[in-house]
C-alpha cells in the first residue's frame, strides 16, 4: 500500500534578501518607481515520488540539496509551493530532536502533549511514559521543566518519545548517533526493532554505511531535483562516484 506520494511537488523558499525587505523599504521603491519583486530560491524542483507502506528509504545527497526540506514537507512542517502531497498514517518526524517542546512544560506534561499531537490518546501517553522517561535515563527529571534539561538530554527525550509510540511513518534526520556511547548503543537496538518492524522509514544521513545496512532503496538529491532512485547500492554507488570525479576535478585545478 502507497503512504507517501509527491506529485511534481517543488518548493521556494524566501531569500535573506525578502526576509529583510520591510514594508517601510517596498513602499519607498514604489514611490521612487525602483520596485522590484525579492528573489526566491527553489528549493526543491519538480519532485515525482512515491513510497510504499514497510519501505526503508534512504536520502543522500550534498548539503544543501534538499534533503532536510524534502523530510519537512513530507512530516507537514512546510507546504509545499507547487504540486500535491499525500501521506497516510501516523508520522513521527524526528529532524530536529526536541524541537517541539514546550520549554516552560514538565517533561512528563511534555511527553502527553507529544504523543497527542503524534495522534496518540492522554492516557495512552501517560501509560507510556514509565518506560519513555526510563530509555532517555530521565526518571529523575519527569517533574522538572524542560528548559532544566541539556539539549543531549532533550534529544534523548525526542527520541524516546518518537520510537516508542512506533508511528506508521518514522522520518529520520541525521539522528541515529545521540547522547554518549552508552546511549548511542541503546538507540541502535531500537532502531533495529523499527527496521525489522512494519514501520515506513525515511533516513538522511551522510553515512554510507547506515544507507547501505538499513536502507532497501535511495534516494539521490542534486540541487533540489531527484538525481538518480533505485536500488540502496546502485544510487549509493552512483553518487559516491560523481563525488571522486567533482574531488579529482577540483586537484586538478588547483
Amino acid at each position: 500500500m502507497e503512504v507517501i506520494r509527491l506529485d511534481h511537488v517543488s518548493l521556494a523558499r524566501r531569500t535573506q534578501e525578502e526576509f529583510s525587505y520591510d514594508l517601510k523599504k517596498t513602499l519607498l521603491s514604489f514611490v521612487e518607481g525602483k520596485y522590484r519583486q525579492p528573489a526566491r530560491k527553489l528549493v526543491l524542483d519538480d519532485i515525482n515520488l512515491s513510497i510504499e507502506a514497510g519501505e526503508k528509504v534512504g536520502v543522500i545527497g550534498a548539503n544543501g540539496s534538499g534533503k532536510s526540506t524534502l523530510l519537512k514537507l513530507i512530516s507537514g512542517i512546510l507546504q509545499p509551493t507547487h504540486g500535491s502531497l499525500r501521506v497516510r498514517g501516523q508520522i513521527a518526524p524526528l529532524i530536529e530532536l526536541g524541537a517541539g517542546f514546550d520549554a516552560e512544560m514538565t517533561v512528563m506534561a511534555n511527553i502527553v502533549l507529544y504523543g497527542v499531537l503524534l495522534g496518540f490518546r492522554r492516557d495512552e501517553m501517560l501509560t507510556r511514559a514509565p518506560s519513555i522517561l526510563e530509555f532517555a535515563e530521565l526518571k529523575d527529571y519527569a517533574s522538572a521543566p524542560v528548559k532544566a534539561l541539556s539539549s543531549g538530554m532533550t534529544a534523548r527525550l525526542g527520541f524516546a518519545i518518537a520510537t516508542d509510540v512506533q508511528p506508521d511513518i518514522l522520518i529520520l534526520d541525521e539522528v541515529l548517533s545521540v547522547g554518549d556511547e552508552s546511549f548511542k548503543q541503546k538507540c541502535k537496538q531500537r532502531m533495529e526493532q523499527l527496521w525489522d518492524g512494519s514501520s515506513t522509514v525515511l533516513l538522511v544521513s551522510h553515512s554510507m554505511n547506515d544507507i547501505h545496512k538499513l536502507c532497501d532503496r535511495a534516494i539521490w538529491l542534486d540541487r533540489g531535483c531527484i538525481r538518480l532512485m533505485g536500488r540502496t547500492d546502485d544510487v549509493a554507488d552512483e553518487y559516491l562516484g560523481a563525488v571522486e570525479r567533482k574531488l579529482d576535478m577540483g586537484l586538478r585545478h588547483v
